[in-house]
C-alpha cells in the first residue's frame, strides 16, 4: 500500500474530486506532493485521503515514521468514507489507511 495511492474520487452520498496529488504519488515524485498535500491538509483537516496519500509520499522518500503517523491519523479520523485505490478498487478509508500501515510497518522492518 505504501506505493498505492489513492485517487481524488471518493464516495458518501456522491461522488466528490478533491486534490490529493494523486498524479506525482504516481510519477515518483514525493517530494511535490508532500508540499501539495500540507496544503490541502490545512484546508481540510483530518480527511483521510489527504492523510493517507501524506502516509504514500513519506513512505516513497523512507521517512517511515511519519508515514506511520499519517496512516494512523487517517484510521482515526473521524472522517470515514469509500475511497477509489490506484488500482480501481475501492475501500473504505479506514480499512485503507489500516492495510497501508501494515504495509509500512513491514517496510520498515525489512529496511533495518
Amino acid at each position: 500500500m505504501a506505493g498505492q495511492a489513492v485517487t481524488a474520487e471518493m464516495v458518501e452520498q456522491q461522488y466528490e474530486t478533491r486534490e490529493v496529488a494523486f498524479e506525482q504519488l504516481i510519477e515518483g515524485d514525493a517530494a511535490a506532493a508532500v508540499t501539495r498535500l500540507e496544503a490541502e491538509l490545512e484546508a481540510n483537516p483530518g480527511d483521510p485521503a489527504i492523510l493517507i496519500n501524506l502516509g504514500s509520499a513519506h513512505a516513497q522518500l523512507g521517512n517511515y515514521e511519519q508515514a506511520e503517523a499519517y496512516y494512523q491519523a487517517a484510521r482515526d479520523s473521524d472522517e470515514e468514507y469509500q475511497l477509489e485505490l490506484a488500482n480501481g478498487r475501492w475501500l473504505d478509508s479506514r480499512d485503507a489507511a489500516r492495510l497501508a500501515l501494515a504495509s509500512v510497518e513491514f517496510e520498515a522492518l525489512a529496511s533495518r
